[in-house]
C-alpha cells in the first residue's frame, strides 16, 4: 500500500504532532511495548528477536543498527498521537480541504484540435473538503497508489484545469504521472 501519495499523507500527518516522539531508543521501545502488547510483537514488527527487544528496553544496548533503528523510528511514528492525526483529517474532509503541492506529468483527453501530450506542470492547488474525504477514505479502505494519484487528478482537473466549470469544459480525464514530489497540507 505504500506509495507516494502514501508518504505524503503520513508526512502531512506528522506535521500535525502537538509533541515529539520518544528520541531515545528505550523510550522508543517502550512505547512500542505499550502499542503492540509485548516484546514478541515488537520483534515481529521491526525484525528482530524478543531478546533484542528486551535488551533495548532495559538499555542493556544503547544502539540499535542504523536499518534497525530507522524500522523502530518509522513504526513510532506510525503510532504516534493517533488522535491529533484523526482530528486534523476529519477537519480537513468537513470544512478545510487539502493543499496539494506537486511537480508532476498531466496527461489528459482533449477534444480533437487540441493538444493532449502530457507535459510537466508545478502546482499547488487547494482541493475541496470532499476531495479530502474521498483521498483519506480510499486510504482506509485500502486503495492503491494508482486510485489515490487518479482522485488527486480528478481534483486539479476540476479545480486547475477547468477552474470550477469555468473553462476547458471538454476536457474528460485527467491523470498524474511520473511525479517528481508531491506534498500535502491540510
Amino acid at each position: 500500500m505504500a506509495g507516494e501519495i502514501d508518504d505524503a499523507i503520513e508526512r502531512a500527518d506528522r506535521e500535525s504532532f502537538t509533541r515529539q516522539p520518544p528520541k531515545t531508543l528505550k523510550g522508543q521501545i517502550g512505547y512500542l511495548i505499550r502499542q503492540l502488547g509485548s516484546a514478541k510483537a515488537v520483534a515481529r514488527e521491526i525484525g528482530v528477536t524478543a531478546d533484542s527487544v528486551n535488551r533495548y528496553r532495559r538499555g542493556a544496548r544503547k544502539h540499535a543498527r542504523p536499518d534497525i533503528a530507522a524500522k523502530i523510528d518509522a513504526a513510532v511514528r506510525a503510532r504516534w498521537q493517533p488522535q491529533v492525526r484523526k482530528r486534523r483529517q476529519k477537519q480537513a474532509a468537513t470544512t478545510g480541504g487539502i493543499t496539494v503541492e506537486t511537480r508532476a506529468r498531466f496527461g489528459y483527453t482533449a477534444p480533437v484540435g487540441t493538444t493532449d501530450d502530457g507535459r510537466f506542470r508545478r502546482l499547488t492547488v487547494h482541493l475541496p473538503p470532499h476531495y479530502a474525504q474521498r483521498l483519506f477514505n480510499a486510504r482506509q479502505a485500502g486503495a492503491s497508489d494508482q486510485q489515490m494519484r487518479q482522485i488527486i487528478a480528478d481534483g486539479l482537473k476540476e479545480i486547475y484545469f477547468q477552474d470550477g466549470g469555468a473553462r476547458a469544459l471538454g476536457l474528460s480525464d485527467v491523470t498524474l504521472n511520473d511525479i517528481d514530489y508531491l506534498d500535502l497540507d491540510y
